[in-house]
């Protein structure tokens, strides 16, 4: 009978002829960093992970993130032993409607915590859930939350900046139940990593404020002895730093660069198998018993479990608070409701002083909210909710306000993570023209189906003195080319306030809040009835012509709204239906009766004007020659002046809505 080291040893090698036979079927994929971590990973999940395969979203389960996403086919072997995925998905890699995808999806395969494509987003994701696990033990005690938060990472993933920048932050909060397993096989796609790295990353995660531990990758006792000492609190972040080779095991790629994203030859594999003491005759090979093997914690964790349930019920029966508290982390965002602040008709409010009020009446509301701002609280109108909240930090896991400093994409990234953990409601700010430091977290945000709020502000060339570098052009028509992507751009106070509870009452996706500087005059609700209703819509009827029978539309968003209003002011020779926009994705759900009703077809005398690109309004009215916007960078000049020499002036757009209704004479 086999030792249990030896079924260890022979579990890891059936491992690495499933990466090979399903990477091989596919003729897609990765197979050398899959293999060279197949011994951290094998001996995480079998020895160190809390995670029940009867219940894969058990709420105090240990979080397991691969953020080398190109490893996908380890986690799919791994997840079979555990007996969360079949066979057939094994055979079924990369193949569309799969459950085994080319690279980790979260909201696909069970058992798959996070969406880990490009590299770095995973580990930063997975401080925002180790961050999440440390609010939430401190709110619900820790006998309802005390997990783990796991990483896979690559030689790739050290090196990214937005991996580094959360790195920092997790130094900085302390965040010992964040253990990062680091495979450093030393070879990427291109070539050894020495072409471009030469970084001591032991002492750069010392610096960062982590403990590192350095160990042989392949070595058993080694991996036990590191998680081991990963798991006793020593007040920071863990980074086992595990020296492996890329491909280990196979017959002639071992530090191959060529192994990492590229099937085996048949000849390859059929070698490496005999290397590896697996039968060549078989393909997707898995002995019942290193399955047993691996599955041997499985009672002990699903004992677990079930006294987690139990302690669970009994706080839930005896502690008023905590059910309170417990209920509020598992509503259904969609039956949140909130209460406003009042704003002043006709009164001058910025919408982002109106976010600011907003978050300030959530405080006591949504006492799960979290978040901050990129080190502009006080433009971003967060420094109240910093101030009464209280700072997250290693002495007050309390606190509600997160400081993320300058770094957009790590905090996109965190925020991304606090929402996988589930629990908590994350928000984030900055400027939009950052925006696009923070992209590919907003993109994955859309992707993973993440109900999180990003808030920018600064919409506009009224920014002013501060230049083009900081007046957003093309960035509201860019966010709203991401799918499943709601952008809001409101035009006053109430609106604001409305498009926050949209945001928050979303459940599978998330939201871009798009605000000024320059204050706006607050609509009137009993002179614009549709307001309350038509923003949850994302385009309505604002100001109707007499009768309600319209010869010309003007829509637009945001501060253009007031302007629209002006204009038309100045058109009595035609009958003028003013359409606020405040968000086209919501708009174009909509059922055509109501869009039809909203914009009329028979009505083509349309205009739109935004300050920024034009060209997504050409959905609704047509031409571009029908459209103000601007498609060119600003200038460093007073807001008032800038209006004036781009045409945005009520005498300017009537003049523009005159000409172009002229040709439909």
């Amino acid at each position: 009978m086999p030792s249990s080291t030896d079924l260890d040893l022979q579990a890891v090698n059936v491992i690495k002829g499933l990466i090979m036979d399903a990477v091989g079927k596919a003729n897609s994929g990765h197979p050398g960093g899959a293999m060279s971590s197949a011994d951290l990973g094998y001996i995480l999940f079998s020895e160190f992970l809390d995670v029940d395969p009867d219940d894969t979203t058990w709420f105090n389960r240990d979080r397991f993130v691969l953020s080398a996403g190109h490893e996908s086919m380890l986690l799919y072997a791994l997840l079979l032993f555990q007996g969360i995925l079949t066979m057939e998905d094994i055979t079924r890699f990369r193949q569309f409607g799969s459950k085994t995808p080319g690279h980790p999806e979260n909201f696909l395969t069970p058992g798959v915590e996070a969406t880990t494509g490009p590299l770095g987003q995973g580990f930063a994701m997975s401080v925002g859930m180790a961050v999440a696990e440390a609010m939430l033990r401190a709110r619900l005690g820790s006998d309802i939350t005390d997990h783990y938060t796991f990483v896979l990472a690559s030689d790739g993933d050290i090196q990214t900046p937005v991996c580094l920048g959360a790195a920092a932050l997790a130094g900085h909060f302390e965040l010992s139940r964040l253990i990062v397993c680091y495979d450093n096989n030393k070879v990427q796609l291109a070539g050894p990593t020495s072409r471009c790295d030469r970084t001591d990353h032991k002492k750069v995660f010392e610096g960062l404020g982590w403990r590192v531990i350095e160990i042989d990758g392949h070595d058993h006792g080694q991996i036990r002895a590191a998680l081991t000492q990963a798991k006793t609190d020593a007040g920071k972040p863990t980074l086992i730093i595990g020296h492996t080779t890329i491909a280990k095991g196979s017959c002639s790629m071992e530090n191959n660069c060529d192994s990492h994203g590229s099937p085996f030859s048949p000849e390859e594999i059929a070698k490496t198998k005999a290397c590896l003491g697996l039968p060549a005759d078989k393909p997707f090979y898995l002995p019942a018993d290193v399955v047993e093997r691996f599955r041997a914690r499985h009672a002990t964790v699903r004992a677990k479990r079930l006294d987690w349930q139990k302690a669970l019920q009994k706080r839930l029966d005896t502690d008023a608070a905590f059910e309170d508290l417990w209920r509020q982390a598992r509503r259904t965002p969609a039956n949140r409701t909130f209460d406003w602040p009042e704003f002043e008709p006709g009164a001058s409010v910025a919408t982002r002083k109106a976010w600011g009020s907003a978050l300030g009446a959530l405080i006591d509301q949504l006492p799960l909210l979290v978040g901050g701002s990129a080190d502009l609280d006080p433009s971003n109108q967060t420094a109240k909710f910093r101030d009464i909240t209280g700072i997250f930090g290693p002495d007050n896991r309390a606190g509600r306000n997160l400081c993320f400093g300058v770094r957009e994409f790590p905090m996109g990234a965190l925020l991304n993570g606090i929402a996988l953990h589930g629990g908590l409601v994350p928000f984030g700010a900055t400027f939009l023209v950052f925006s696009d430091y923070e992209r590919n977290a907003l993109r994955m945000s859309a992707l993973q189906r993440l109900p999180v709020l990003h808030v920018f502000t600064h919409d506009s060339f009224y920014v002013g003195e501060d230049g083009p570098t900081h007046q957003p052009i093309e960035h509201a028509s860019s966010l709203r080319l991401i799918p499943n992507m709601l952008v809001m751009r409101p035009a006053d106070a109430r609106e604001t306030c409305l498009a926050v509870q949209t945001a928050l009452t979303q459940q599978s996706r998330p939201t871009c809040l798009l605000l000024t500087r320059q204050g706006l005059p607050v609509l009137d609700a009993a002179r614009f009835p549709g307001l309350a209703e038509g923003v949850a819509k994302g385009g309505y009827v604002l100001a109707d012509a007499p009768g309600g029978v319209p010869d010309g539309i003007l829509l637009a968003a945001g501060s253009e709204v007031s302007l629209a209003l002006a204009a038309a002011a100045l058109l009595p020779e035609y009958k003028l239906r003013v359409v606020s926009m405040p968000c086209m994705e919501l708009f174009d759900e909509q059922p055509k009766e109501y869009r039809d009703a909203v914009l009329p077809p028979a009505v083509t005398r349309r205009f739109a004007v935004e300050a920024g690109r034009p060209d997504l309004w050409c959905k609704y009215v047509g031409s571009l020659d029908n459209v103000h916007g601007i498609s060119r960078f600003g200038a460093s000049a007073p807001a008032k002046l800038l209006a004036e020499k781009y045409g945005f002036t009520p005498e300017h757009l009537a003049g523009l809505v005159r000409q172009a209704f002229a040709g439909k004479e």
